[in-house]
Formats: structure tokens, sequence, C-alpha cells
């Protein structure tokens, strides 16, 4: 029987997904069956546009190009959706013969994904429905971990032990590295390794499971600063204060969307105020899942694998699930895919682990660290000082 497919991005892009979407599209050449692939223009909106783009006709060497592309290769979106839209969109993939539909993203995209297979049941339709996880911030439950995040933990990594090494050049200043994460911290966390084989590492680390305690903080960077002139703070973005509050309100919000407020800057602001110190903030943004020459190898080798069996699976029957990962063993690293029910990963947000977070809150363990490291895809390169 002859089938066609579906493939929607939603939610931030990571260095990999296009990697999820190579994978998908691959698997799916592997089929006589199938019929045509199809990609949905900027998400669920170009879906329900009925904006779809016809994937099956990439030749070889565009596909290739896939693996070492940033962004979303047919667009991705935040949509908010209502009943509504889940049932205009069952109706679309009826009316344009679309049997399996495959969604690539995080905690909001898997809500998405569970809606939308609920909507198809509901109307009676043959529609398999199958979430391929992609997530920076690896706040999906669940699985150990999502594709997405090895390659931000490899460039948060990087990127701190090379401020580090500035800092150790000419120390200076107190400089804070603000880390995305609104309130899962493994990304912040990522940043400890970059004092991996001796290299320079940050002094301290904030994450958003801890209540941020700005007398603390003060009195941490005090204390450092009676052994040494230079140090790097790493905070996450979501930092909330002891009643559950941003430290700095956010500049804008609407439903699941919140924009921040600068908290490198304020943090870096408090040293100045409090301590008379030089300060300063660094914000990598989005440069932190748009670097492909930071790309994770294990990161792009996985998200590959959670297309392929995403894409596998709804063509073999399954419906209502979403690709996860189980760690085996992590010295030497392996790790083995599963299926898990939609519904148990429906914005149910994973979040860092009390044994990940040291005793002081303002820093992690070693568990995390090696848990992290084969994620981020080997050592990263090392650094020398005279200093």
């Amino acid at each position: 029987m002859e089938k066609n497919i579906l493939i929607v991005h939603g939610g931030g892009p990571t260095a990999v997904i296009n990697a999820s979407l190579y994978g998908a599209i691959k698997e799916a050449l592997k089929h006589k069956e199938v019929q045509h692939i199809y990609g949905a223009v900027n998400g669920t909106g170009g879906l329900l546009k009925e904006q779809l783009v016809e994937l099956d006709a990439v030749n070889a060497e565009e596909l290739e190009l896939l693996l070492t592309t940033p962004g979303s290769a047919i667009g991705t979106s935040r949509d908010e959706l209502e009943q509504p839209e889940y049932e205009k969109m069952a109706d679309i993939l009826k009316t344009k013969n679309i049997s399996c539909v495959l969604f690539n993203g995080g905690n909001g995209t898997m809500d998405t994904c569970g809606k939308l297979y609920q909507a198809c049941r509901r109307k009676g339709f043959d529609i398999r429905v199958m979430g391929i996880p992609k997530t920076m911030d690896n706040d999906i439950a669940i699985t150990d971990h999502s594709p997405g995040f090895g390659s931000a933990a490899r460039y948060i990594a990087q990127s701190v032990r090379e401020v580090c090494a500035d800092v150790k050049g000419l120390p200076i200043h107190v400089v804070v590295v603000e880390a995305s994460g609104r309130n899962a911290g493994w990304i912040t966390a990522a940043s400890a390794l970059a004092a991996d084989n001796g290299g320079p590492g940050p002094d301290l680390i904030y994450l958003p499971e801890r209540p941020f305690d700005e007398n603390k903080y003060i009195e941490d960077v005090k204390q450092l600063l009676t052994k040494k002139s230079g140090i790097v703070v790493v905070s996450s973005e979501g930092l909330k204060d002891q009643e559950g509050k941003p430290i700095v309100p956010p500049i804008f919000q609407v439903g699941r969307s919140t924009y921040f407020g600068d908290v490198s800057a304020h943090l870096a602001n408090l040293v100045i105020q409090k301590l008379g110190y030089k300060a300063r903030g660094e914000k990598p943004g989005l440069l932190g899942r748009a670097s492909i020459s930071l790309q994770s190898p294990v990161d792009r080798e996985e998200a590959i694998l959670a297309g392929e069996l995403a894409c596998r699976a709804v063509l073999e029957g399954e419906t209502g699930k979403m690709v996860a990962f189980r760690r085996v063993s992590t010295e030497p690293y392996q790790m083995e895919p599963f299926l898990v029910d939609i519904d148990q990963v429906m914005l149910h947000e994973r979040t860092m682990p009390d044994e990940y977070i040291n005793e002081a809150g303002n820093g992690v363990t070693e568990a995390f660290k090696e848990w992290c490291r084969p994620l981020a895809g080997g050592d990263i390169p090392p650094m020398i000082s005279f200093n």
C-alpha cells in the first residue's frame, strides 16, 4: 500500500535538527511503498496553510548538506494551537493522503504531536504519528538525553574554556557567561567540562534548579577575589529567587514564551555595585544552537538515528510514540533507543537531579560530568598557560 510521509519541525532549532531530517528522509527512501516525502514549511503553520515541500526529489549532494547546516532546512515555528487547529490539521492530512507524520521537536512539539495523534484517533483516521526528540535544553522526560543537547554542551564547554583562558591571561575582572535554559540547567552545567584535562574552567555555576540568593552569590564572588583577581561565572538565563520569580523581570511573556531580561548583565552589575570590582556579562545566545563548527559527532549520529528509527517505526505500524534513548553504560559510552508513549513526554519537563548539583548550589558534581562527557563528543582541544 502506498504511503505519504510528512515531517514537521517545531520549536527552536539545534545544531543537529537537520541531521534527524536527514535520517528520516534516508530511511523513507529505502521503502518502496513511500510515494512522497513532504516537509511542512515553517512548522505547523505551514501545515495549516498547506504549504508543503517535496523532499523525495532532493539530490544526494544536497541531502548530505543537511548534516552540516544549522537552523531548520524546512523551517520551524512556535505556533500556539487550540483544538480547532488540530482538527483542521487532521483533515488536511486526510485530504492529502498523508498516512505518516513525524514531529521533530522538544516539549511543546511533543505536546503538539500527542494532540494531533489524539485528533486523528477521534476522527477515525488511520494516520500514524511519531515524535523525534530535539532540544538543546535536554528537558524532555523519560529519555536519557535528547539530540541537540550534546552539541550545545560542547559549544558552552569550549566557549567557557576560551573565556577562562582570556580571563586568566588578563585577570582584572569578573566575567559572567549566561547560558540557555529556562527551567533546566543542563547546558549551564555542561560548562563545567571546560575544566577537563587541566583546562581553565568556570569558578561558579548557578542553575535554575536552585533558588538564587543574591547575598550568597556576592559572598561566593567575594571569597574567590581573596584568592584570584580574575573570575568566570556561568549562570542560567532562568535563575529565580526564593519565591520562584525571575531574578531579572522578563521583558515580555506570553504563553510558554518568555523573553528574559539580561541575567549576565544583572549579575555583573551586582558585583560592580556591591563589591566595587570590574565585571562584565557575556551572552552567547543563539550561537549556542547554531554552531556547526562545535557540533558534537555523537550528537549528530544519534540525531540521524532518531530520525531513521521514527520513520521506520511509523512505516511498521507504530503510532502515538516518541523515540527515546536509554543509557546502557557511560565508560565505554553505550546507549540503546526505544519507543515511549507520547503521553509520557507531553510537556513533562526534565530538570537536573539533585545528585548532579553540588551541596553549595554553585557548581556541579563529578557524577554530572561523567554523564555529560560522552554526549559532548570527546575532549575539547587542550590549551597551555605559563602564567
